[in-house]
């Protein structure tokens, strides 16, 4: 196969190592397919994401809807944390073991069978409610069983079919889809549901993707690893048995260090995502308002993310870039809790989210990347995926706590939230809050994060890169 999918292609020699009588070479390969399976990757996360946060934006008209309070429609988006615990630390074992073909196969199954379960949530809801809560919860418990082994996945596809000029960029984009999922049910469910009659609409076209992501997993990925590595780092990908590989992780504190200062980003942009309706409406801002605030959250984190791929995958600045990008993160979130005290505030709270999902969403895959490289020859499943494991079970704290600091004040004749009329909820102690741990966080990791980049070392004292011309074989000198 990899005979005919190259033919044609012309070769480069890299120069030969100063060992003398050395004969056997070894071949670096590009393949045209990589495209693919970072397509349905893409629309997988895409996916994934969209049903995480299908009620998000709605939250109010749901909780109205399905008869129930507004914490227990919170618990949809938090049985995604909680589920995710536990389950990643086997999704990053299936991933370095299984490989990535059975991870993203078994993935798209979940995804698809729990977003149809959730679409019988509203069969017999006028007549037992209990019946469509249980279909919610069932089918939103499948969907979440699938994000850890589709969030895994970039890491891993970007390090087995990508060449180490295209990593990042690769990595930047299949990671990146998850927030534009974020960003589809921003802007789609709101426009969908008006009042709570229209959720069953909601519900069936959410379905749409996840059935096709299914489809194409399933008839289109053949291989478990390329016939041929693109890069040396390609050919150690998971050279470290599981638990091998998670206590060199656990002996590794610059690892450390990543995994508990981005696993708190992780957290606390999970809990802005999910509530960031409840925290406006209680100022008198629309469903529709929050709805392109999360957009632009999102948008520009896309667009952030984009550009610092580019430029980490030339400049191979990812420490410096981390931080940053992190310390501007936690002063656009300042903005923005000191803003959500206010009416009338739409420019800067749209200026705070756009600035805080540039800085914060960005440097996500950025530093995924660099966990791969603290951490080499560890497998990049358990690398990525512990640091994300980290993030959710912050995110359930945070999500709680957050919670927690509301203050139930009096119904307030500018709240624009649903359902509120025993009273409404402040959320002002909850934002300052996010933003004084994002900040503590971002200072920590500045001042304590250093480590050096193991797997780029590897390769260059292995004299292995892969031709940066599109397609091209390699042929590099075995050491």
């Amino acid at each position: 196969m990899a005979e005919e999918e190259t033919a044609g292609e012309s070769e480069a020699l890299l120069p030969t190592p100063a060992q003398p009588g050395l004969e056997k070479l070894r071949h670096f390969r590009t393949y045209k397919r990589r495209w693919f399976l970072l397509g349905v990757v893409c629309l997988l996360n895409c996916s994934n994401a969209t049903l995480w946060l299908t009620f998000a934006p709605v939250a109010d008209q749901a909780a109205v809807y399905f008869n129930v309070s507004l914490d227990t429609i919170n618990w949809l988006s938090v049985l995604y944390l909680l589920i995710s615990i536990p389950f990643g630390l086997v999704a990053t074992w299936l991933l370095d073991t299984a490989g990535l073909k059975c991870t993203i196969i078994l993935s798209a199954w979940l995804n698809m069978i729990g977003c149809v379960i959730r679409a019988f949530s509203i069969m017999n809801y006028p007549r037992n409610g209990i019946i469509g809560s249980f279909f919610l919860f069932a089918g939103q418990s499948l969907c979440a069983l699938a994000q850890p082994l589709i969030i895994f996945s970039p890491t891993k596809l970007a390090a087995l079919w990508f060449p180490d000029h295209q990593r990042a960029i690769a990595n930047t984009i299949s990671s990146m889809s998850n927030p534009l999922g974020m960003l589809i049910a921003n802007l789609v469910s709101p426009a969908l549901v008006s009042e709570g009659k229209d959720i069953p609409i909601m519900l069936g076209i959410y379905a749409i993707p996840a059935v096709v992501a299914c489809i194409l997993a399933v008839v289109g990925i053949h291989d478990k690893v390329p016939p041929t590595p693109p890069s040396a780092s390609a050919t150690n990908s998971t050279s470290q048995p599981f638990f091998t590989g998670l206590k060199m992780l656990m002996k590794n504190k610059p690892y450390i260090i990543l995994a508990i200062c981005f696993g708190a980003g992780i957290g606390i942009f999970t809990c802005f995502s999910a509530l960031l309706e409840q925290i406006l409406c209680v100022k008198g801002y629309s469903n529709f308002f929050a709805g392109l605030n999360g957009a632009l959250f999102i948008v520009f984190g896309l667009l952030g993310a984009f550009l610092l791929g580019l430029y980490v995958d030339r400049s191979r600045r990812f420490i410096e870039t981390t931080k940053i990008c992190f310390g501007l993160a936690a002063l656009a979130s300042i903005v923005f809790a000191v803003m959500t005290n206010f009416r009338n505030q739409t420019i800067l709270l749209a200026l705070s989210c756009s600035l805080f999902g540039f800085f914060g969403f960005s440097v996500y895959p950025v530093a995924m990347e660099l966990a791969v490289e603290c951490s080499f020859p560890v497998g990049e499943g358990t690398s990525s995926g512990l640091i994300f494991v980290s993030g959710q079970i912050q995110g359930v704290i945070m999500m709680k706590l957050m919670q927690a600091l509301t203050v139930q004040i009096p119904k307030d004749p500018f709240s624009t939230c649903a359902g509120d009329e025993g009273g409404t909820v402040d959320w002002i102690n909850s934002t300052l809050g996010m933003a004084g741990i994002l900040s503590a966080i971002a200072c920590f990791y500045v001042i304590f994060f250093h480590t050096d980049y193991r797997r780029l070392h590897a390769e260059a004292f292995n004299g292995s890169s892969v031709n940066k011309i599109e397609d091209k074989e390699v042929i590099a000198p075995e050491v």
